[in-house]
């Protein structure tokens, strides 16, 4: 096996002190002559030399890490939010280590030791997790602070979130304006906090506009282009002229099935989806969904756990983002 570099190897080629290279690389090059300033990263470079992480993590009593916890990898909106972490962390010298979970309780469990084990600052927690007592007490008993994005349960502690509810009731409004009475939701099985928002915003502002959604027009299914595509049956048993895809993912799988079963978007039936990925303006018709700011979300997550690494002592953070409906041309408007 090749031996890695070391600080030594680096400094002898330097004809250098290994403190000189050691304080060349940590920014304190202002106490050497530029040629050996110089002379050094050139060295670098050509060596490969990369400084020993656990070494340092010991000298700093910090990893300089972020663990973070995800439901879906796969999902376009944890894509983009997991983005906006990686950069707002960067530019503070984090480094995140992300973990899906696919809401398994045994996988939470693994990934939150192994944040620990590798010396996580902070936690950002995005995954609807099992049991928030155990992971509050796991990581407070080792000194690691943790964020919730939307996901996961109400808790007095730092929170990013949209308003979820919010965007359902828009979804309900625009559809309800375009007169369609006769819709179906497809929605999760297992909802988080944040479905269960969205879907009651929804559910509410057909009530008081005097139409209310059935349970029988409510079809559950997995949060999946694949889970969309099995739902298209059931939901359309129920003759809606609209349905309301509780994610983008459903809403893409949904096109395919409905394709399938002989039937056009928005001619035959109008859909809505909720996240706004970026294949909802490469799919035709261009889908009309619920913008959720998934980067933004990212880098305001990243700021705040940075901030409570820093200083503990500061008071409880909360912020609450903005949605919007984007308008595309997957609804048609209906006359009953």
């Amino acid at each position: 096996m090749t031996k890695k570099v070391t600080i030594t190897d680096l400094a002898k080629r330097a004809n250098v002190s290994v403190t000189t290279v050691s304080q060349i690389l940590n920014g304190k090059d202002d106490r050497f002559s530029s040629k050996t300033v110089k002379k050094v990263r050139q060295l670098q470079k050509e060596m490969g030399y990369a400084p020993d992480f656990n070494a340092q993590s010991l000298i700093r009593r910090s990893g300089r890490t972020i663990g973070v916890l995800v439901p879906n990898i796969n999902n376009p909106f944890f894509s983009r939010f997991l983005r906006g972490i990686e950069s707002e962390a960067m530019a503070h010298d984090y480094i995140p280590l992300i973990f899906g979970s696919n809401n398994n309780q045994k996988l939470e469990s693994h990934y939150l030791f192994e944040s620990i084990r590798r010396a996580a600052d902070g936690m950002i927690i995005a995954s609807a997790i099992s049991d928030l007592s155990y992971i509050d007490n796991i990581l407070t008993q080792n000194g690691i602070p943790y964020l919730l994005i939307d996901q996961a349960p109400v808790v007095k502690g730092d929170k990013v979130d949209v308003n979820n509810r919010l965007g359902g009731a828009l979804l309900a409004n625009y559809l309800i304006k375009k007169g369609h009475q006769r819709v179906v939701v497809v929605a999760d099985e297992n909802p988080t906090l944040n479905m269960e928002e969205r879907l009651n915003g929804f559910l509410e502002t057909y009530r008081k506009a005097g139409i209310p959604v059935n349970d029988d027009q409510i079809v559950k299914t997995t949060l999946t282009k694949d889970g969309g595509y099995q739902a298209t049956n059931q939901a359309l048993l129920q003759k809606p002229t609209a349905i309301f895809a509780i994610n983008d993912e459903i809403a893409i799988g949904l096109y395919r099935g409905i394709h399938e079963a002989g039937l056009t978007i928005p001619d035959d039936i109008s859909i809505v989806g909720y996240d706004d990925i970026d294949l909802a303006e490469y799919i035709t018709p261009k889908l009309t969904t619920v913008h959720q700011p998934a980067f933004e979300m990212g880098t305001t997550a990243a700021q705040l756990i940075i901030k409570r690494i820093e200083n503990q002592s500061e008071p409880i953070q909360r912020v609450s983002l903005p949605v919007k409906l984007v308008e595309r041309q997957s609804v048609e408007g209906k006359i009953d």
